[in-house]
């Protein structure tokens, strides 16, 4: 009768003992040598593992450490904010905008006053009396007290399209030497792939810069990135709230001219918002931003539902209609906390990406699911800043109606190589290779009162 002896292999050890004959501490391959420590001891120290017996010298020799041809990330590369974006092409380098009405005034309500209309043109009728909203009587004359010419106004907005770039290089030895021995292969392929993910994690991060690095002494080229949705969802009160908190410095009143004002309230072209005192409500490119009482530290509010169904509530009387918030992870767990303490729970919803106009077909190999809040889509992003001088702050809060706002490509990403691989060495100037991604565009929006922001919480 012939006995088998099964080997059963639950360690990381046992498989190296399997591989190299040292089941049940004997070593079939190097038997004139006794019995050794073991094989791992070349590059690991843990005596725990090892064979009893006599230690072989130069170990090292016989083991090499390898590392595999696979290059695994250690870095949270997620670009949530730059996927969320519609992507349009770049077919306009601006806008004509409607900025108030003919009678009314510019604010979400139409404001009724105490002006009559008057027989000419050049009356304001921001604030109309109520009886001359343009009820005539019969037969009533062209041109006359109850009936003239109205208009609304318009503005211009014009942006320029960002050009973002990334480049890398590798030597034609280094390209050599990664093809053998534990080398990783082809090593542009590699490289490239993780320059891929960089170009897109650097926009998505561009995306959320918060307002605090538009400083153009600090960062006197930060104009040159896409235009930051905090920039973009931002208003010249919370403007004015965050200088007189002292948040930047010598910048320490809102009667200061020039410097930080300028550079935050610059946004598509000559045209800034409105920083006077007390006219902020006027400004038609001033957002909707809920950051409370002010900045200071002491002004710091604790995140609760009604904030998030105020700001909601704004939102939709100005006109807008949220599509997506986006958020930090710790102020998402802190709505899901607020709503299990209540014994309510986000839904669930599934998302269908579109690229550039062509929209995926509904199933489980394109849609992935997400929190909701009232059916708005939760998207965590890593990079979200919290505004305000207080330390215990979590993640904003972005409100965003992408109807009106997106990125406009002017040229989608794409990738260029050149070098002595390709055969021509002297493109670059040297026996190596260089690569580059490089992608155009802008942040766009054409309906600021239907973005919003939820600031300065904890």
């Amino acid at each position: 009768m012939v006995i088998k002896m099964v080997k059963y292999i639950n360690t990381i050890a046992d498989l190296e003992a399997a591989t190299y004959g040292t089941f049940g501490g004997t070593n079939d391959i190097l038997k004139s040598g006794g019995s050794l420590l073991g094989l791992h001891t070349a590059h690991d120290t843990n005596a725990t593992n090892a064979f009893v017996g006599t230690a072989a010298s130069n170990l090292s020799n016989l083991y090499n450490v390898i590392y595999g041809q696979k290059v695994w990330s250690m870095l949270n590369q997620e670009i949530n904010p730059l996927s969320i974006l519609p992507k349009r092409p770049y077919s306009s380098s601006g806008w004509r905008v409607m900025i108030d009405r003919p009678m009314g005034g510019s604010a979400a309500a139409f404001a009724i006053g105490t002006t009559d209309m008057s027989a000419t043109p050049t009356a304001d009728m921001s604030a109309p009396s109520a009886d001359t909203l343009g009820g005539v009587k019969e037969n009533h004359s062209l041109n006359t007290v109850g009936l003239s010419e109205l208009a609304p106004e318009y503005a211009t907005l014009f942006m320029s399209p960002k050009t973002v770039a990334h480049m890398f290089g590798y030597s034609e030895v280094a390209a050599e030497m990664a093809k053998i021995d534990d080398g990783i292969g082809d090593i542009r392929n590699i490289v490239r792939e993780d320059m891929g993910k960089f170009h897109a994690e650097v926009q998505s991060k561009m995306l959320v810069m918060p307002l605090e690095n538009y400083d153009h002494t600090s960062y006197a080229d930060i104009e040159l990135n896409y235009t930051s949705l905090n920039k973009i969802v931002a208003s010249s009160q919370e403007l004015e709230a965050m200088v007189d908190a002292g948040m930047h410095g010598s910048m320490a009143s809102t009667s200061s001219t020039g410097g930080l004002i300028d550079q935050y309230s610059y946004l598509y072209g000559n045209n800034s918002r409105d920083l006077v005192a007390n006219a902020y409500n006027t400004s038609f490119m001033d957002s909707y931003v809920n950051y409370g009482d002010g900045y200071a530290a002491a002004d710091v509010r604790s995140l609760t539902l009604t904030l998030i169904n105020t700001t909601l509530q704004n939102l939709r009387t100005n006109g807008g209609t949220p599509k997506v918030i986006l958020s930090g992870y710790d102020t998402i767990q802190a709505i899901a906390d607020l709503l299990q303490a209540q014994e309510r729970f986000m839904e669930r919803k599934e998302i269908i990406p579109s690229h550039q106009g062509v929209r995926g077909i509904k199933g489980r190999e394109v849609g992935f699911r997400v929190a909701t809040y009232f059916d708005i889509p939760l998207i965590p992003c890593k990079d979200m800043p919290n505004s305000g001088e207080a330390t215990t702050q979590v993640s904003d809060m972005l409100f965003l109606d992408t109807d009106h706002l997106w990125l406009a490509v002017m040229k989608p990403t794409q990738y260029f190589e050149d070098g002595i691989n390709s055969g021509n060495p002297f493109g670059v100037g040297a026996l190596g290779n260089k690569a580059m991604f490089r992608t155009m565009g802008e942040t766009g929006c054409t309906f600021f009162k239907g973005q919003g922001k939820l600031t300065n919480l904890q």
